[in-house]
């Protein structure tokens, strides 16, 4: 978004509203704030799903992937991530790995994730989408307000 909402000012204002995921993600992509609705996914190396979703209208959505934290897979690089642009997504976070780094940066696309591999995953298929999905102890529900930026990610309660 061209709007740089900033997250601690957001706290200040809404407090108990929104939680804090307290993991430690690292900024990928070409735009440091973003936010919008979160649609979710949950998968284990296997990024089949997160193709197919991103490749679907975003309408200014923010797609958040449990990855299960897992780093020897990427479940998101270049391509896709230039499909998620091309179809109108605010960002994606992903608690897991991405490749493609020096490419994602310049992508009009907020990303977040663990780090980075450029071992493929496996494209079977095999996950959930829009399921409640939880990290660092916070509860994503689809639909729920996303925000983050390089402070970190808030999430309505």
């Amino acid at each position: 978004m061209s709007e740089h909402l900033n997250t601690a000012d957001l706290y200040d204002e809404r407090g108990e509203e929104l939680e804090s995921i307290s993991v430690q993600f690292q900024n990928f992509g070409g735009e440091s704030h973003f936010s919008g609705p979160a649609r979710t996914i949950r998968c284990f190396e296997d990024n089949a799903l997160v193709k197919t979703v991103l490749a679907t209208p975003g309408e200014g959505a923010v797609l958040v992937i449990d990855g299960q934290g897992s780093l020897r897979t990427a479940l998101m690089g270049d391509l896709i991530a230039a499909s998620a642009v091309a179809n109108g997504w605010a960002g994606v976070i992903i608690n897991g790995a991405v490749r493609d780094r020096e490419a994602l940066a310049t992508l009009p696309l907020g990303i977040k994730a663990l780090g980075s591999n450029p071992k493929k995953s496996a494209k079977t298929g095999v996950g959930e989408v829009d399921v409640e999905i939880v990290i660092d102890h916070v509860r994503i529900q689809p639909g729920v307000m996303v925000y983050s930026d390089p402070d970190g990610i808030l999430v309505e309660r």
